[in-house]
């Protein structure tokens, strides 16, 4: 199974990035999720941290708007980073404040599109786009890399490593695709195997003790690899808006 996993059913996840004088937001769009951060600065310090959670599949998912705020506001730019609490923060907030910071001197808008397909005799293909050309292709067969090379026969769980050894741009793009191919295994979950907050592990806001015997869902999955919506067509242009009106 080596097809285009873009045009197989699946897991699609999009992120964008887009860099202002003083500002800069990046929004991610996926099966669950429908969320973006502004980070406003002077160029040395993050003056403000401005999360937005459109679709989230926990009621207590937006309780960790605040976190956020509490973990990064204040923090020179090249202080924002994955170190920082992720585990205490809606880990997808989290991750897109750490994006933005990365971007905030940047000039140009980012554009990263990731497809991960359904398993057919236990066989995955992983792909990430930026700004519509292949950076990475992957893949998986039993749970395990067969290509390319560099990770043939690890795990997802075992690039921690592989992906620090690479250049910047690969390296983000890596580390984006890692956690769309984790993300995608709740494909083939039933929903009732992962609708139990408690039985998750603590590793982000809402499955913290305190939040996970509150926490219910409260939305099911959407799919994006048919010819639905178009993933950020609902987001996109409000966050541009409130990014565009500080300016």
């Amino acid at each position: 199974m080596h097809d285009d996993p873009f045009r197989l059913p699946g897991f699609r996840r999009t992120t964008r990035i887009e860099p202002r004088a003083g500002a800069v937001a990046a929004m991610m769009e996926d099966d669950m999720h429908a969320m973006a951060v502004i980070l406003r600065h002077d160029g040395q310090r993050l003056l403000r941290v401005e999360p937005d959670q459109q679709r989230a599949p926990w009621n207590t998912c937006p309780g960790a708007e605040a976190k956020l705020v509490a973990t990064f506001t204040g923090l020179p730019l090249g202080e924002v980073s994955a170190r920082r609490e992720r585990t205490l923060n809606c880990t997808h907030l989290h991750d897109l404040a750490v994006l933005a910071a990365a971007h905030a001197q940047g000039r140009q808008p980012v554009l990263y599109e990731m497809a991960v397909s359904d398993p057919v005799d236990a066989c995955r293909v992983l792909e990430i786009r930026r700004d519509g050309a292949a950076v990475w292709r992957w893949v998986e067969r039993d749970g395990r890399f067969v290509a390319p090379d560099a990770i043939a026969g690890r795990g997802l769980f075992d690039l921690r490593d592989w992906i620090a050894s690479l250049p910047a741009a690969e390296r983000e793009a890596a580390r984006l695709l890692q956690t769309a191919g984790l993300i995608a295994h709740g494909r083939t979950l039933p929903m009732e195997q992962q609708s139990d907050a408690t039985a998750i592990p603590p590793n982000c806001h809402t499955f913290q003790p305190e939040q996970a015997r509150m926490a219910r869902r409260i939305r099911a999955p959407l799919d994006f690899s048919g010819d639905g919506p178009r993933l950020l067509a609902g987001l996109a242009p409000g966050v541009l808006a409130r990014l565009q009106a500080a300016d």
